[in-house]
């Protein structure tokens, strides 16, 4: 999930002042931690909380295991983020992170695909994947394009850590999803800010596909414009299973991180199997 992070950080000053080019600082003072990397690292608590309970009781994956999930997922979520209320929520999930009464709303923003990287990296097979991917986003995100941006995004990243081509990964993304029959170059001129998954999504996955380094996909990603800092913690968590994370990148972008959120992220690489692509 460190291309997430990544991405989310290096977005975070271009989100309301876009930055139609691949020429600019990775890092600078006004990069900050926003709602992505945050709700990232409550998926990637609930998920490990979820397995470690799975693994002592020999719970199978079955509908009690999905149960605990969901319920884990939204208690990490409110009280992760009631400690981070000025990190840029949207209107409707600020609501439910500081709701006592937690419920779906039906949304299909991107908040859904911007916080599920986790899941792709923990899968072990794609019917998993899938499965945790709707059990982890419904809990807010229960309309259809919801679940189906943040299983798409879940997808890639399970695809590209398991060592499928990008040809393989828009076969893929394009027969089941979304139909990626456009080059960054054609839309950036006209993109603008859009918060759904579908006008999100697809143009994430596109970004990564025409990259050539973690660093151009996240270059790419920027000079799109749009919701800056979340279309590059997209691109950014699917380039990092694809390629890797060069590690002077992903150390700057874990200094902005505080204690606990840093404490967490070191739970998941303990937690997690090394991986020759910076599995993380």
């Amino acid at each position: 999930m460190l291309g997430a992070i990544i991405g989310d950080i290096v977005g975070s000053r271009f989100e309301f002042d876009n930055h139609k080019s691949k020429e600019f600082e990775l890092f600078d003072e006004g990069c900050v931690v926003t709602d992505d990397s945050i709700m990232t690292l409550a998926v990637a608590k609930a998920v490990m909380e979820a397995l470690k309970i799975r693994e002592l009781s020999g719970q199978e994956y079955d509908h009690e295991f999905h149960a605990s999930l969901a319920q884990l997922t939204v208690n990490c979520m409110q009280e992760i983020g009631q400690k981070y209320p000025d990190c840029g929520f949207g209107g409707m999930f600020r609501r439910w992170v500081f709701s006592s009464d937690p419920k779906p709303y039906n949304s299909f923003g991107n908040g859904a695909a911007m916080r599920i990287s986790p899941v792709g990296f923990i899968a072990s097979s794609k019917r998993e994947v899938l499965s945790l991917a709707e059990t982890v986003t419904a809990v807010t995100h229960n309309h259809e394009e919801g679940i189906k941006g943040a299983s798409a995004v879940a997808l890639a990243i399970y695809l590209a850590l398991n060592g499928a081509s990008k040809g393989e990964i828009h076969k893929h993304i394009s027969n089941s999803y979304y139909p990626l029959n456009f080059k960054i170059d054609e839309i950036r001129a006209a993109y603008g800010f859009d918060e759904t998954c579908q006008g999100t999504v697809p143009q994430a996955i596109q970004c990564f596909l025409e990259s050539n380094s973690f660093e151009d996909a996240i270059r790419t990603s920027i000079s799109l414009g749009g919701d800056s800092d979340t279309i590059a913690a997209i691109t950014g968590a699917i380039a990092q299973a694809f390629y890797g994370v060069p590690k002077h990148i992903g150390d700057r972008a874990l200094a902005y991180l505080d204690g606990e959120l840093k404490e967490i992220y070191d739970e998941w690489i303990d937690f997690t199997p090394p991986h020759d692509k910076g599995f993380s």
